[in-house]
Parts: structure tokens; sequence; C-alpha cells
């Protein structure tokens, strides 16, 4: 069974566990080492973590099995103003991936959204990444294409996607 907690600040070591853990996994195969390492160090250390929170209105929710937190996602209300919900971070530890966690975490966040009058879930993700198949199964149509540099020569070549809200049966309460 999964339990999903919204992370305090004292728990962000956890997260940055996690991160550490899924990173070279999910993108050994994508990235660079160098850049993995370089991507880890800016979005994952602890005062970026906390800057993402306090400054950024982000939220972090853990999945837990059992004793173990074995995933997270950080998901961003009312992003850049308008009535959608960014999905900004979601990972889960390799020994955790296909037992439907994401999805739990996923429709967790879009609970939440609709809850705060969100209209859509956003997200981006790397062109390359499988997990674009699991965000489309999932409901998620791509909208456009990004190119961010990040910093030292690197970029974030990613598909953004979306996800509608008005037909989901989350029920509301």
């Amino acid at each position: 069974m999964i339990e999903i907690l919204t992370a305090t600040e004292n728990e962000l070591p956890i997260v940055q566990r996690i991160a550490n853990e899924t990173w070279p996994d999910t993108f050994g195969s994508i990235l660079s080492k160098a850049q993995i390492v370089y991507m880890i160090d800016q979005m994952y250390n602890l005062d970026s973590l906390a800057e993402q929170i306090h400054k950024k209105g982000h939220v972090f929710l853990l999945a837990k099995m059992g004793a173990e937190h074995v995933g997270y996602v950080s998901y961003e209300l009312n992003h850049k103003s308008a009535a959608k919900t960014k999905i900004h971070k979601l990972y889960l530890l390799p020994s955790a991936q296909g037992q439907g966690i994401g999805k739990q975490l996923i429709w967790a966040v879009a609970d939440i959204a609709k809850r705060n009058g969100s209209h859509a879930l956003s997200l981006n993700v790397n062109r390359h990444n499988p997990a674009v198949q699991f965000y489309q199964k999932m409901g998620f149509a791509k909208i456009a294409e990004e190119k961010i540099p990040i910093g030292h020569g690197y970029w974030m070549d990613d598909v953004v996607m979306e996800m509608p809200l008005s037909s989901l049966s989350i029920e509301v309460v």
C-alpha cells in the first residue's frame, strides 16, 4: 500500500536521496554523466529545494511504501498565473517503477489541482525519456517542444505535455 504525504522542509534530504539514486538510471543513456551531476547539483542541493518551496511555490509529495520513501512529485498551482498546475518533477526509485506509484502521484496532484480550480496539468519531459509514453498513456498530449539553456553549455531538450482535468472523473470534495 502506498501512502502519499506532503513533504516538509525537514524531508527535503529524502527528495535529494531519491534524485541521486534515480537520475543516473533515468538519464544515463540520454545525458552525459557530467550533465547529470551538474543538474542534480543545481536542482537538488538543499538550498535549491528550499527555494523551490518558499520562493517558487512548489509543493513536494512523497510516496511511501511501508517504511521506505520510494518517490516524489513536485507541483505548482496556477503556474504562470494560469488555471494550470505544473508538475515540475516526478521520480521513483528504479525498484518502485512499474507498480502504479507514478499514476497514484499524478492522480494525487490532479485531485489537488481540480480542487484548486486548475483546468489542466502540464509538464516538461526530456524528448528521449521513455516516460513520454507513460505520460501519453496517462492522458497527456504533446503541445510544444522547448530547448532550455541551463548553464555550462547544457540544455534541457524537452517536450511540453498537457492533460485537461475536465475529462477526469476525480471526485472533488
